[in-house]
């Protein structure tokens, strides 16, 4: 009987025209129908802060070089995830991401938690050849990346880009945007106070690549990885009231 009306439908084009619009309103209103309520399942979180023009920079190589089709940036809420990765993502860390990197393979690790849980040596090491500090690495050498100099000729029009889809880029931010990226890996510089009255102290200042003398694609690479995670502190800190509430709550049980 089923294909009966299937061979039915499929000799009469308007009935299949209809039918096949009827399908896509149906998948299209399962899409779209939970962005109109964006506003009441995106958190708010007041210590959200933006990424660095240098960070920036990092996470457009990372695009670049295909990082994101072997390492998704987010952790499911199941257990085993959790235990491994830490926190499960929020959707509010996500939100100055264009486009997001959540990504659905992971032949490595996922990296949402990855920020400052390894040193720049290590991060560098690993880039310029995984092996050296996992010996059952599968990922590839990038060691071009710290003999390539970063260029950041195109960052002033990369922010502007980024504040006209919401990104909260202001004015002095974007057209300083190239001296800002120097200066994040280069402690020494006369613009290093500048850079963290407009991004906070919180803003991490150091030669990421271990050389001083220049500013190099590993430099923003490793400055971006050592961000993922941290531009708000929402995960880390709810984790910390729920495992005080169960401590808490086990304590009363055992008393």
């Amino acid at each position: 009987m089923i294909f009966t009306l299937h061979n039915k439908i499929e000799r009469n084009s308007i009935v299949l025209a209809l039918g096949i619009i009827a399908v896509s309103a149906i998948g299209g209103l399962v899409e779209i129908a939970p962005l109109f309520t964006i506003d009441d399942t995106v958190e708010h979180a007041p210590d959200m802060r933006v990424y660095t023009p240098l960070e920036l920079a990092g996470r457009n190589i990372y695009i670049r070089e295909g990082c994101y089709a072997c390492h998704s940036q987010m952790i499911r809420t199941l257990k085993d995830e959790v235990d491994r990765y830490g926190p499960y993502s929020r959707a509010v860390e996500s939100q100055y991401d264009h486009p997001m990197l959540w990504g659905s393979k992971r032949t490595g690790p996922d990296l949402a938690r990855i920020g400052e849980k390894y040193s720049d040596l290590w991060h560098t090491r690993h880039l310029v050849n995984p092996r050296d500090v996992v010996p059952q690495s599968i990922m590839p050498a990038y060691s071009w990346l710290l003999e390539n100099e970063l260029n950041t000729t195109d960052l002033r029009g990369n922010l502007k880009a980024m504040s006209r889809v919401g990104v909260p880029y202001e004015d002095s931010m974007i057209n300083l945007a190239n001296r800002d990226a120097v200066a994040q890996a280069t402690p020494s510089s006369d613009d290093v106070a500048g850079l963290i009255a407009r991004y906070g102290p919180a803003t991490s200042v150091r030669v990421f690549d271990g050389d001083s003398q220049r500013v190099t694609e590993m430099d923003a690479v490793v400055a971006y990885l050592q961000i993922l995670g941290r531009l708000t502190e929402i995960a880390h800190s709810e984790q910390s009231v729920q495992t005080d509430t169960n401590d808490n709550t086990i304590k009363a049980e055992g008393s």
